[in-house]
């Protein structure tokens, strides 16, 4: 409590239980001790009786001219960091810091101390290694010296960061999760201007302030949790904390950042959830300007465009094209516009890679995927069209088409062995979904059960389908419906993915009164947890069994009412004469 006093030569509560201990007159010897450290004001030693006749003690009277005092002093600190000439300035700050970290930690002074550190650009080294080998001054001081102390620490700042990465994550996968099944609000609903107000990014923005060398650090840390975990919300968080950083105007880091120009501008597409011709301009600008001997930069880049965000933004451009070109009898090879969003596709899908072989390349793109995957999709547009156009004829005119219901086996392996392929045709596959397209739907279907690395079972593909399978709430009562959609495809990989068991159990928590029966019965049975399922799979069926119960009917409703006809009278048959 009293530590450091004694360095200054002020006497302490140690010094006073000395005093008393040896003298011989414990009340005179008190009175001295008082005069000698009291407050040195000739005026004030006549008004003191006064406070005495009002039966205020001294200690509180001397707390509130020292709380007082302290906080004029605080402000003093904070006008000093103000005013004058920086090396003036800061040659005040370091003689105050010097005459009092002795006292840094004696409760009531350390405010002071703590704040003349923190108005301090660069604290002496030794007094910072002092704060860094105790653990509550550490944890008292400012975050504008811990950046001081982190920056020649790396482990140290990668144990403040590592449970704000994981917050981060868990964030994401609960958002995926959610019981809130819906097509209005889903994961990418939020913009990204909100989703910067997220807890985790700002607290990182302030911990890296304008350091330079802290922000490298965080973009390691997540460089390498992303080679780690292949887990693409790391690249979100990189492209957030840019953005974050711009949105404060901390130029002293997006100026040597070589991606903040392309981020910006991809941001703003994120926003519309569109690349229109301009920004595509620009960012083909961008990608094109990387020079030689900068090709490092494109492992930042195919970073920032691996995230959930740009993918969706990228892909759902992807198919209004194909939409547009069909319209203006086009082929994809002929659309500068979507060569690049298949080039930035490319080079965000391929970010993995990229970073792990350290291999600063764009990938090459399949031309089967312009000349052959692409027009397929396009085909399906058009069948779908001819197909409405004929729906909507006279009967008379009206020819025999029906619904095609066979898919090119090319379209099947695309999607098994062509990640870009994979993922249009998954976005296609969500597009008519919300278009309520039931034929297609169960068309391409089928298609799904075996993707490029299973993308069609990953949470963010079935977070999006569940939400879009609600616009197709009534068609659950249908057998043919259910059966392709449960058995043909949930069902075949639930036992060995828990994720898919549980993106189930959500669309059936939501669903489930549109499903028919007895088909539910059955789905409730192959969805019963195993000893091995976790606990979130056994709380949703729990809540989803619980539903079910409520909506039995009971006992008393189901038995039959008696007839209330009364039985007719046998009436003999007349014998024929």
């Amino acid at each position: 409590m009293y530590a450091g006093l004694q360095e200054l030569g002020v006497a302490n509560g140690e010094d006073l239980k000395e005093t008393l201990t040896n003298c011989t007159e414990p009340l005179k010897a008190i009175e001295q001790f008082q005069t000698e450290n009291g407050v040195l004001l000739p005026s004030l030693q006549s008004a003191l009786p006064f406070l005495d006749l009002h039966g205020t003690p001294r200690l509180e009277f001397h707390q509130s001219v020292f709380d007082e005092l302290r906080e004029k002093l605080l402000e003093r600190v904070s006008a000093i960091a103000l005013e004058g000439k920086l090396e003036e300035r800061y040659k005040k700050l370091e003689d105050l810091l010097e005459k009092s970290f002795s006292l840094v930690k004696m409760p009531s002074i350390q405010p002071v101390v703590m704040c003349v550190m923190k108005h301090l650009p660069k604290v002496p080294e030794k007094k910072l290694k002092l704060v860094m080998a105790d653990k509550d001054l550490y944890k008292a001081c400012a975050v504008e010296v811990k950046r001081q102390i982190w920056q020649d620490n790396q482990a140290l700042f990668g144990d403040e960061v590592s449970p704000l990465l994981k917050q981060y994550i868990l964030e994401k996968e609960n958002i995926l999760f959610s019981n809130d099944v819906s097509v209005l609000h889903n994961f990418f609903t939020p913009s990204p201007k909100t989703r910067r107000q997220g807890e985790v990014v700002q607290k990182l923005t302030q911990m890296i302030g304008k350091n330079v060398k802290l922000y490298d650090m965080v973009l390691q840390f997540l460089r390498t949790l992303f080679l780690r975990t292949r887990n693409v919300h790391y690249c979100t968080l990189r492209a957030e904390l840019l953005m974050s950083l711009h949105d404060l105007d901390i130029s002293e880091i997006c100026t040597v950042d070589p991606c903040h120009k392309f981020t910006w501008c991809l941001d703003a597409c994120i926003r519309e959830k569109f690349v229109d011709n301009k920004r595509a301009r620009e960012l083909q600008g961008f990608l094109d300007g990387v020079k030689k001997g900068q090709e490092q930069v494109l492992g930042d880049l195919s970073m920032i465009l691996c995230d959930p965000f740009a993918i969706n933004t990228l892909a759902l451009s992807t198919i209004r094209h194909l939409q547009d070109l069909v319209g203006q009898d086009t082929l994809p090879r002929e659309s500068p516009d979507l060569l690049l969003l298949l080039r930035m596709l490319s080079l965000g899908q391929g970010a993995w890679d990229m970073i792990d072989s350290q291999v600063f390349k764009e990938p090459k793109m399949e031309a089967e995927l312009i000349t052959k995957f692409l027009p397929m999709v396009m085909s399906f547009v058009v069948d779908d069209h001819m197909f409405t156009v004929d729906q909507k004829l006279p009967s008379e005119e009206k020819g025999p088409i029906p619904y095609p219901s066979a898919i090119p086996e090319a379209y099947t392996k695309f999607l098994q062995e062509n990640r870009i392929a994979c993922e249009i045709g998954l976005y296609y596959f969500l597009h008519i979904t919300k278009l309520r397209n039931k034929n297609a739907f169960l068309r391409l279907l089928p298609a799904l059960a075996e993707t490029f690395s299973d993308l069609a079972f990953s949470d963010i593909f079935l977070h999006l389908l569940t939400g879009n399978l609600t616009l197709l709430g009534d068609e659950f009562a249908l057998e043919e419906f259910c059966s392709s959609l449960f058995d043909g495809f949930f069902l075949t990989v639930c036992s060995r993915k828990e994720n898919v068991h549980r993106h189930v159990l959500r669309l059936l928590l939501h669903l489930h009164h549109k499903v028919a029966p007895t088909k539910l019965e059955s789905l409730q049975k192959a969805l019963e947890p195993t000893k091995q399922s976790g606990e979130a799979v056994k709380e949703l069926y729990n809540q989803l069994t619980e539903k079910l119960e409520l909506r039995k009917p009971s006992p008393a409703e189901v038995t039959e009412t008696p007839p209330m006809e009364l039985p007719l009278p046998a009436v003999p048959t007349p014998t024929s004469r």
